[in-house]
Order: structure tokens, then sequence, then C-alpha cells
């Protein structure tokens, strides 16, 4: 069976306790390429808050509903890896991301979906944004203070 092509439309979800410890969970299929959570639209319909909730949910078994989710406002215009270019239609070459924060009490169970992640760690907001991967994803953290 054919997958569809992804939506170039995702969100970044930054997770974080009230004491802006930050969730960064390492990608399955990028060992050592640490991030928070992100992912497609599976609609073009679909709410950037629901995607996000979802998300969160299939990625780290947080239920948005026992946090914060808050609306960041902020987009990232980013090219998509070369790498990950074969999971979008022909000629799509750049992704459009929306930001979220999601404040969750210290001590939240994380539980990993394996197929896309191997690994998670709670960091300081300043330790996470020097570990993330992606320059957007740790420019996020880095406004993190800002959004509290």
């Amino acid at each position: 069976m054919t997958r569809p092509f992804k939506i170039p439309l995702s969100v970044l979800v930054v997770i974080h306790t009230p004491q802006l410890d930050v969730l960064l969970i390492n990608r399955a299929d990028s060992p050592g390429h640490w991030q928070s959570v992100t992912g497609s639209k599976d609609r073009e319909d679909e709410p950037f808050e629901k995607t996000a909730a979802r998300e969160v949910m299939e990625e780290t078994g947080i239920d948005c509903a026992a946090g914060r989710l808050v609306d960041w406002n902020l987009e990232n215009v980013y090219d998509i890896y070369p790498n990950y270019l074969h999971r979008y239609a022909p000629g799509v070459v750049r992704n459009r991301e929306h930001v979220f924060g999601l404040t969750v009490p210290a001590g939240t169970p994380v539980t990993l979906n394996p197929r896309e992640h191997t690994a998670y760690q709670w960091l300081t907001w300043r330790k996470a944004a020097d570990t993330c991967f992606s320059p957007s994803n740790a420019e996020a953290i880095l406004m993190l203070p800002e959004f509290i």
C-alpha cells in the first residue's frame, strides 16, 4: 500500500514543565537527532491545534488535556531536509511549521511510539536548545521564557 504524500503544513510543540525543563525525543530514523514533538497535518483543513494534540499523543502518550496547550502564533518556513523530500509530492521543497507550547507537570509520564522515537530526556531549556538538531526547534526553545 502506498502512503499518501505528507502535507507541507506541520506543528512544532515544545513540551515543558513550569520550571522550564523541556522534553526532547530522539528520532528513530536519525539516531542522535533530538527534537520536540513535530508532525504534519493529516488533512489540509485539519486545525493546527488538532494536529498538535494528535502528534503529542502519538509521539509521547501525553494527553494535551493534562496540560496547557498554547498557540505561540509563530510560524517557521524552511527547506525540507533532502533525506525527507521523498515523503512529499514532487516539487514540494518547503514546509510551514506552526509553533505551540505545552506546559505539563514535572514528572509527567512519557510513552514513546517506538516506530518514531527511541529515547527521551528532560533538559533545562538552554541545554535543550543546545541539544536540538533543528535550528527552528532550538530557536523556539530559546523563546520559551517569553511565553510563560
